[in-house]
């Protein structure tokens, strides 16, 4: 009996959770028999299983909502009132059910308000169908007392003296193949299993670590095919016991649209709540964690962000407001966005609370600009609202919401427009068990710190022209004409022998992480880094649990117990710094003026002597690949990386294949895919003001340019992801049921020839155009786009111009437009909201580009 109640619990839970999600969808779709049958069924089904188990109470109060739903199922309208006693009616079946699990029997208690509610809506029904349907109602009770009197007759008749054997169906015995081949496919696991195949796989992984550690230093070469294929079980292993730990982060969205709907009630305001890419997957533990910082940001925009249906009408608005709740899976991150079409924030409002408050002086805040302004609101008690609420006005909230992501090394980051919304974007981890990590050293000791906030890496010393420099008696990098706050790791931890930065770089040159955390960006210098090696994260002993730097440890190849430096408690470090160097702050907004129009590009060599350059926001990530793990595969050379087979792809035919130990690999990304681009050598990364001086006919070369006053090859990145993914990209193209008309409008020839393929690889119909003029020839000649995507700076008529000239035309004003530009200025992004642009996205960003193609198709119905 007991492992029967356990599965009621598990069962009558999980369709508890769903009923949350399809009352709410029901009240606002009343006529939607297929939702309001499955409603009807799982209330149906839990009043049934009480019964069978003898559960009196839970079946007394189950029974009076099923008699409800049954009204509403005969057509009766479906009022507020009703919806909100039998969403009460849920919580108070959860509340018995916590009881039934913690004591094994079902509390004592009365249900009577609650029954007595459910009872006197489901007479009230009644009563509006008695005038007018007096007839029809009398012929219902005739039919249901002549069923009962048959019920009865059966029940009293005697049963069949012969046994008949059922033939089974399809082997299964189960009336519904389909079902029962559904069930067959799932099984349930206890979460006590799942960690311990969690901590055997990450034990087999360090063990991985410990051969791999020893061929690699003894050179065992009889050792190596099956050490890889041993590295290749163990991988798969570890995907597959982490693929079962994933959870679709729907499981979390749950409970949101129900709190959205008592939100509207108490706010009296009209909110509706979109949910896109519900069945993104996420590690558990993960999942659990990022519940509460959700819950708190929905309020949040329910409350400061939607306006009242009064207030949105007066400003033209819909009286319905809109939260959208996205996420989407972006290399090895979740990225989360939380976004409302409310008010936005006012950032005069912001700055005089912050002044009032004592955060800031008025010298200060005239320094920030809107983005750096909106960052207070996640001060620990920092509230603009005028009066305390049950929803907010505490201050108590938003400090919480990126404390709890920051714990599981997620970032935090705002975007608000005036009058146009705000939106929250949240990146986190796919998993916190075992992660990728820089092994560096740092006098004399070995540390790990996390690669997902590693941004790059640079040698720095007198000789390097990454400096480090001194303002007001503080160690700033200077990187690509801008002054990063830098962390000595040597004399942070207070370790022996460190002496000071300046004496250490005088004598070698040494290494600079740049590490981002949230908005912070800033340097930390070691003196080496091994390479990167998956770790599995071991808690701490409670003997240095009070070190704050540390997040964890873990177990080297060779033995050996490293600290696992945590990048936040780096990042409070450098916060520190920038309190201290007011000049660094001043320096760098001018640095940022004078660079603003400038794209970080990545030199190498490959195949030739000649520099080549990509932008570096096209590159993932940089790799260095032992020439020993490169395997050849249906003709091709192949890398294990990730769990997967990268396909790797030269320049030139001899490009890469050097007599280094090591294949330096741009990686390249497409969706889930991932190419590696193998070069020569990677020369330096540099921020240019990029000019096509020179097209080029050549594949894979776009043209050519000057970069730091020398001649630079500008390759094709779409090129070589279409030479290593080939029959990939074309079956998502052939996924697409219609291609989509779109219109690419920018003046640079570089960036029209890096786009086009890649878009039109994924299933779009590209048309290019270099200037808007030639975009308003094309509107003239009668042609019809799906969507735009428009560059703002373009000489000539700008997009914003253009947008407006748009958005007069009959046809071409209700095509969706996308901005691009290399400038982040919020007062740039109002300005093109208010032209038109219903996206704003960052110039070489490409996944967000087209993750903003896919939302606006979706959300205007085209076919994508």
């Amino acid at each position: 009996m007991d492992e029967l109640l356990g599965e009621f619990l598990t069962e009558t839970n999980e369709g508890l959770d769903q009923l949350d999600v399809e009352l709410v969808r029901f009240e606002q779709d009343p006529n939607n028999a297929e939702m309001l049958n499955t409603i009807f069924r799982l209330v149906h089904t839990v009043k049934g299983t009480c019964g069978f188990l003898g559960l009196a109470r839970l079946a007394k109060l189950a029974h009076a909502a099923e008699t409800l739903m049954g009204q509403y199922r005969d057509g009766a309208p479906v009022t507020v009132e009703g919806v909100s006693v039998i969403l009460k009616s849920i919580d108070r079946i959860k509340q018995i059910l916590e009881g039934l699990e913690r004591d094994g029997v079902e509390p004592q208690g009365s249900d009577a308000d609650l029954i007595g509610k459910l009872q006197a809506l489901a007479l009230s029904e009644d009563a509006v169908f008695a005038p007018g349907e007096a007839g029809l109602e009398d012929d219902r009770l005739s039919v249901h007392a002549a069923l009962d009197d048959l019920e009865r007759a059966w029940r009293a008749a005697p049963g069949p003296e012969e046994h008949f054997e059922l033939p089974e169906l399809d082997g299964s015995g189960d009336a519904n193949p389909r079902e029962s081949h559904a069930r067959a496919q799932t099984v349930r696991v206890s979460v006590d299993t799942l960690e311990h195949l969690m901590t055997t796989v990450s034990e087999l992984v360090l063990t991985r670590n410990q051969l791999l550690d020893l061929v690699r230093r003894t050179g065992e070469s009889e050792f190596k095919s099956p050490l890889q294929r041993l590295s290749t079980v163990t991988a798969e292993l570890q995907e597959g016991i982490m693929k079962a730990r994933m959870q679709p982060i729907a499981n979390a969205w749950q409970k949101l649209p129900r709190l959205v709907r008592e939100l509207s009630l108490e706010l009296d305001k009209k909110i509706d709540l979109d949910m896109i890419g519900a069945d993104t997957e996420l590690d558990r533990q993960v999942l659990e964690m990022i519940k509460d910082p959700l819950t708190h940001m929905i309020r949040n925009s329910a409350d400061h962000g939607i306006e009242s249906p009064a207030e949105r009408v007066r400003n033209g608005k819909s009286e319905v407001g809109r939260i959208k709740l996205s996420a989407y899976q972006q290399g090895g991150y979740i990225v989360i966005e939380v976004a409302d079409d409310g008010r936005g924030l006012d950032a005069e409002r912001i700055r005089a609370k912050a002044h009032e408050t004592g955060l800031a002086s008025l010298s200060e805040l005239d320094r920030l600009n809107d983005s750096d302004t909106f960052k207070f609101i996640f001060r620990p008690g920092f509230s603009t609202a005028n009066a305390v609420s049950s929803v907010s006005g505490r201050g108590v909230g938003m400090d919480v919401v990126r404390n709890n992501i920051e714990l599981i090394g997620g970032t935090v980051e705002l975007k608000s427009t005036s009058q146009a919304g705000t939106t929250f974007v949240i990146k986190i981890p796919l998993t916190l068990a075992i992660m990728a990590a820089l092994i560096v050293e740092a006098a004399g000791h070995r540390f790990a710190i996390p690669q997902f906030s590693v941004v790059e890496l640079v040698r720095t010393g007198n000789t390097s022209s990454h400096r480090v420099e001194v303002i007001n008696d503080t160690a700033v990098l200077r990187l690509r004409d801008k002054l990063l706050p830098l962390l000595d790791l040597a004399q942070l931890l207070k370790l022996e022998d460190a002496g000071t930065t300046f004496d250490r770089i005088a004598d070698k040159v040494l290494t600079a992480l740049v590490i981002q955390t949230g908005a912070r960006l800033f340097g930390v210098l070691v003196d080496f880094v091994f390479r990167t090696e998956e770790i599995v994260v071991k808690p701490m002993s409670s003997l240095v649990r009070h070190v704050s730097m540390f997040s964890g440890n873990t177990i080297l190849g060779d033995g050996s117990v490293i600290m696992i430096i945590d990048p936040n408690a780096l990042g409070s470090s450098a916060g520190a710094l920038d309190v201290q160097a007011e000049a660094v702050k001043s320096f760098a907004a001018s640095a940022q003026a004078a660079t603003e129009n400038k794209t970080a590009l990545l030199l190498f060599r490959a195949g030739t002597p000649s520099l080549k350059a990509v932008p570096l926001s096209l590159i993932t990530r940089l790799e260095g690949i032992p020439l020993s793990s490169i395997e050849r595969c249906n003709g091709e050379d192949v890398v294990q990386y990730r769990g997967a087979l990268m396909p790797l792809v030269y320049v030139e035919t001899e490009a890469g294949k050097g007599g280094d130990d090591v294949q330096p690999v741009l990686v390249l990304t497409e969706g889930d895919f991932h190419v590696g681009l193998a070069v020569d050598e990677i020369v330096d990364i540099v921020e240019e003001q990029l000019t096509i001086e020179l097209e080029a006919e050549a594949p894979g070369i776009i043209g050519a340019a000057i970069v730091k006053g020398k001649a630079v090859e500008m390759v094709d990145v779409s090129h070589y992801l279409g030479r290593g993914l080939g029959q990939r990209l074309a079956g998502k193209a052939e996924e697409a049921l219609r291609a989509v008309r779109l219109l690419l409008i920018d003046d640079s020839q570089f960036f029209r020839s890096m786009l086009a393929p890649l878009l039109a690889a994924r299933g779009y119909e590209v048309t290019l155009a270099g200037s808007a003029e030639e975009a308003l020839a094309l509107k003239d000649k009668g042609v019809v786009f799906d969507l735009i995507v428009s560059d703002l700076d373009m000489p000539g008529m700008d997009g914003i111009a253009l947008a407006e000239r748009l958005k007069a035309d009959p046809t071409w004003g209700k095509t969706p437009l996308i901005a691009l530009s290399s400038h982040s200025n919020p007062r740039l992004i109002e300005r093109s909201r208010a032209a038109g642009f219903v996206n704003y996205v960052g110039k070489f960003d490409r996944q967000k580009l087209i993750h903003a193609i896919e939302d606006c198709c979706r959300q205007w119905g085209a076919a994508a």
